[in-house]
């Protein structure tokens, strides 16, 4: 299978509309043949539990079609919410792009 990774950079708030924008964007992707989606999330300094929600539909659709969906460079606000909520146990996350290219683009 050809590797064809597709890096996702997110800003702002994730909130419902977003996420709505979110999910097009990743079935978008997912139909072009990708197969690793990373989201970068450097710029994001708030989700709400609409975002966290696309956040998880997103994750479904890459693994619906056999793809690895990863997460880089989150906040510490957003860090909190991955723990309090449990989603750390469920997105592989990095530290940033340069961690995950050395862990998963090289490893694939």
């Amino acid at each position: 299978m050809k590797l064809s990774v597709t890096v996702l950079e997110l800003s702002g708030i994730l909130d419902g509309i977003r996420g709505n924008e979110l999910r097009r964007e990743v079935s978008t992707i997912v139909a072009n043949g990708s197969n690793i989606l990373l989201l970068d999330m450097k710029e994001v300094n708030f989700i709400d539990s609409s975002g966290l929600g696309a956040l998880v539909s997103a994750m479904q659709m890459v693994r619906t079609a056999n793809g690895k969906f990863f997460v880089c460079s989150i906040s510490d606000q957003v860090r909190m919410l991955f723990e309090l909520t449990k989603m750390d146990r469920i997105f592989q996350t990095f530290a940033d792009q340069d961690e995950f290219k050395r862990k998963i683009w090289t490893t694939q």
